[in-house]
């Protein structure tokens, strides 16, 4: 049997599910308001921070209300794409800035250990499963932390036109720890693809990251969705993803690592219906998860539950002799 190809996509829900794994005999709306990093949580903070501005205070009955649901990535740009001030869209897009790190305190960081699981289990199966890279949509650095740590190896992020020899981490909206980075001899700083809808990967080195993750995505047989529901905001990612299809000729497993729905699909499954490949999360594998906190609710972490899953399958026993992986039991 020929390995197959992985690649992982990660969005912010990834890492929202190591704040979870700290705080999960927290009440559900203490956690929600204090530490989550799903695009909701971070709008409501943001949102309510920026109410303390002048201006903002003043349009708040215009379109900066903090009540009800709220996407601070949608509102930045309507306001690139309405003229409204410069200082004010780089106002809000430094508060995102300042939210996110604040919520990953060093403290913090040094508890998680999911995406550390999960580059520890793949570490031992590599004769099962091939780690080809992996995607993420995330601007802070608790992935490359876990790749480093586990994997052993320099970080690979594809900032030129040579693919390198490792693994590569494809960081398609830039790291706010790309600082003083050496790229053909010279170091420079790497602006991020700010928050917004329309986003350019024209520049360098974004269009060498984007044009490496559609390699991967071509080449990979399953792409495992971690924390990323493919949204308005991600119509970027999904064109990538359908350019790769029609470049393979054939379909991608793609596996959302996330609730199963009481009723009906997976929310990805129903709205990119034209990509054959996609499974719910409750059939990932042939019924890989059988636990019923996979079911929507407001308890319970996806990411934790499939690792257990499928270390459990993968490993048996073995499990009990890691590091990283026996802590999601």
């Amino acid at each position: 049997m020929s390995l197959k190809n992985v690649v992982y996509l990660f969005g912010a829900g990834a890492t929202h599910a190591e704040i979870l794994t700290l705080e999960e005999d927290s009440p559900s709306g203490v956690f929600r308001d204090r530490n989550g990093l799903l695009i909701s949580n971070v709008s409501q903070r943001v949102i309510k921070e920026a109410q303390k501005h002048r201006w903002f205070k003043n349009n708040e009955d215009v379109f900066t209300s903090a009540k009800g649901s709220f996407n601070i990535e949608m509102l930045i740009s309507l306001f690139e794409n309405n003229r409204v001030p410069d200082s004010h869209i780089a106002y809000l897009k430094n508060l995102v800035k300042k939210d996110i790190r604040k919520r990953l305190s060093d403290s913090r960081r040094r508890q998680f250990y999911l995406h550390k699981a999960l580059f520890e289990l793949h570490l031992r199966i590599e004769e099962r499963e091939t780690l080809s890279g992996m995607i993420s949509l995330n601007y802070d650095d608790v992935l490359d932390e876990a790749y480093g740590n586990v994997l052993g190896h320099s970080l690979n992020y594809c900032f030129t036109s040579a693919t390198g020899d490792t693994r590569p981490l494809l960081k398609l909206h830039g790291s706010f720890n790309w600082r003083r980075i050496t790229i053909y001899g010279r170091r420079k700083d790497i602006s991020i693809v700010p928050i917004g809808i329309n986003k350019n990967y024209l520049a360098p080195p974004y269009n060498f990251i984007r044009g490496r993750a559609f390699e991967l995505l071509v080449n990979c047989d399953v792409l495992r969705i971690v924390g990323c529901s493919l949204n308005q905001n991600d119509t970027g990612l999904v064109d990538l993803l359908f350019k790769a299809h029609l470049e393979r000729g054939k379909k991608i497993d793609i596996e959302p690592i996330d609730f199963q729905p009481l009723n009906g699909h997976h929310p990805i499954r129903n709205n990119y219906g034209f990509f054959p490949g996609i499974v719910d999360p409750i059939e990932i594998e042939e019924t890989l998860i059988t636990d019923q906190a996979i079911y929507k609710s407001e308890v319970g972490n996806p990411f934790k539950i499939w690792l257990k899953a499928k270390a459990e399958r993968m490993l048996g026993e073995d499990i009990h002799k890691t590091r990283h992986l026996k802590k999601c039991l």
